[in-house]
């Protein structure tokens, strides 16, 4: 799963990088434009599950699900007339699967906000308005590529040239590309999509950035959180509080001295657990674990999806071979005191075909012959 933070500048965007990441690869420095090159970083996907596994076997190899983080340089508004630097790493988002969106919720004279004053909502709208824009200038070209090909007589570049000037219609009016009405079932469609990757067509999570005090007290009293939560309830993203500060103090702490520095400040999760869960609740992602002595591992897959092709994750082989898959639950073998003997006593473990669709925290064995 790869993720694409973005924001305007100051607003805790790269600090929430670094944090995440454990790294200190995006510069934070309290003036606009630090950030001058796309940033990456591979986070570990947190799995209670995977870690109990891997502690009853003993396991040589513990290999977590992932995701990848990058982060550009903040947009301003005006970034797609060449204002700021943040429109000329847009590309590096386009292949992201989804799109983090860091709004400043704290407010505070520490820190400049380059607009002058806090307001998330405007600051949403700015954002917005510079992805539309530049999927404006992707879906225009397009366009005009099919519009060419049309005229030699190309029925179906005629009809990718339409519908490409519908949506830039759209976008010209301010409207991002979720909420065109595509044609879900167009192959073209969904292929021409995919090729150009629009910005405003990926979900987005708003990360909320918080001072610790509202993270502590509660996010009821601050209006802009408030805002922005309801701004995603009517879009239907997903919006999670965030302290980047905090997550910047505890980056380097073990998960034990996480978990009591939490503990002490009432909090249940770290920022990055509830941005991940957020991420696979909002792109309908789930894990499936495969267990041993050599390996355990987490392996994600999308919601929905049937046995041959989660084995096809593992290896090509084990989809085009597919012959059953030995599956025990981790509830039920959580239920049964991690005693794989209860499990089969109990009949919990069961065999499965090619109709199966996996859930999430499978235990599987796969069969298979080539």
């Amino acid at each position: 799963m790869k993720l694409g933070i973005v924001g305007l500048p100051n607003v805790g965007k790269s600090t929430l990088f670094n944090a995440i990441t454990s790294t200190r690869n995006a510069a934070a420095a309290n003036y606009p434009f630090c950030t001058i090159d796309p940033n990456t970083g591979i986070v570990a996907v947190p799995d209670a599950r995977l870690d109990k596994l891997a502690e009853i076997w003993a396991t040589n190899k513990k290999t977590p699900a992932i995701v990848e983080f990058v982060d550009i340089a903040g947009l301003v508004k005006g970034a797609s007339r060449g204002e700021g630097l943040g429109n000329k790493f847009l590309g590096n988002i386009r292949e992201c699967e989804a799109i983090v969106h860091v709004v400043r919720c704290f407010d505070g004279t520490d820190i400049v906000h380059v607009e002058g004053a806090v307001d998330p909502l405007r600051d949403i709208e700015t954002i917005d308005t510079e992805l539309i824009l530049s999927d404006l200038e992707v879906v225009e070209a397009r366009a005009a590529k099919f519009e060419k090909a049309a005229k030699t007589g190309d029925k179906k570049a005629g009809a990718a040239a339409a519908w490409l000037r519908a949506l830039a219609a759209h976008l010209g009016e301010g409207k991002n590309a979720r909420a065109f009405a595509f044609d879900e079932g167009d192959e073209d469609q969904a292929l021409q999509l995919k090729e150009m990757g629009l910005l405003t067509a990926k979900p987005v999570i708003y990360a909320a950035n918080l001072s610790e005090d509202d993270l502590m007290d509660g996010m009821e009293a601050n209006p802009h959180y408030q805002a922005v939560k309801a701004l995603a309830s009517r879009e239907g993203a997903e919006c999670i509080p965030i302290c980047a500060k905090t997550e910047e103090d505890i980056a380097d702490y073990t998960p034990e001295e996480k978990k009591e520095f939490l503990a002490e400040m009432g909090i249940q999760a770290t920022g990055l657990d509830n941005l991940i869960k957020a991420s696979y609740h909002l792109l309908g992602l789930i894990s499936f674990l495969t267990d041993g002595k050599k390996e355990c591992r987490a392996w994600t897959i999308k919601r929905g999806t049937k046995a041959p092709q989660a084995a096809g994750k593992i290896h090509s082989d084990f989809e085009r071979g597919f012959i059953r898959a030995s599956v025990v639950g981790y509830a039920d073998f959580e239920a049964c005191d991690y005693s794989m003997a209860a499990v089969k006593a109990k009949g919990l473990q069961r065999t499965e075909g090619k109709e199966y669709v996996v859930q999430d925290g499978d235990i599987i064995e796969f069969l298979f012959n080539v």
